[in-house]
């Protein structure tokens, strides 16, 4: 997923703190299991509580962890984490990832995916999660 983004850093399951002591900008990631959907979860819950360091959460990036169609209690359970974040993507599998293919390009929902993150890093409009 960093690869994907200009820019990003994968922090490893911890919330970033930067040096210069700005707030970061900062997507959750996770599989569509119940253990990433779980860790997603507890993670939404302590940002939402305050316990995060200050930070701009952006919001979450599901991915497909299975060629073909998530089962409906994944794809239910999905929607009730990201109903916590402030933006939810749902994004599919690739296989020529899985193989370390890095040039085949992202589909059609990566590229939107990309996109709306871009403007999201790039907008300073008062009142938005920057």
């Amino acid at each position: 997923m960093a690869d994907l983004l200009e820019g990003a850093r994968v922090t490893d399951h911890c919330w970033p703190v930067l040096q210069d002591g700005s707030k970061p900008r900062v997507l959750l990631a996770c599989r569509a299991d119940m253990r990433g959907l779980t860790a997603a979860q507890s993670a939404l819950t302590q940002w939402a509580s305050g316990a995060a360091p200050e930070l701009n959460l952006l919001g979450l990036a599901v991915l497909a962890d299975a060629p073909g169609k998530t089962p409906k209690p994944l794809r239910d359970f999905a929607a009730i984490v990201g109903g916590g974040a402030p933006r939810l993507w749902t994004l599919p599998w690739v296989e020529a990832w899985r193989h370390g293919d890095s040039t085949t390009p992202p589909p059609r929902d990566y590229q939107r995916f990309i996109t709306d993150l871009a403007a999201l890093a790039t907008d300073t409009t008062p009142g938005t999660t920057n």
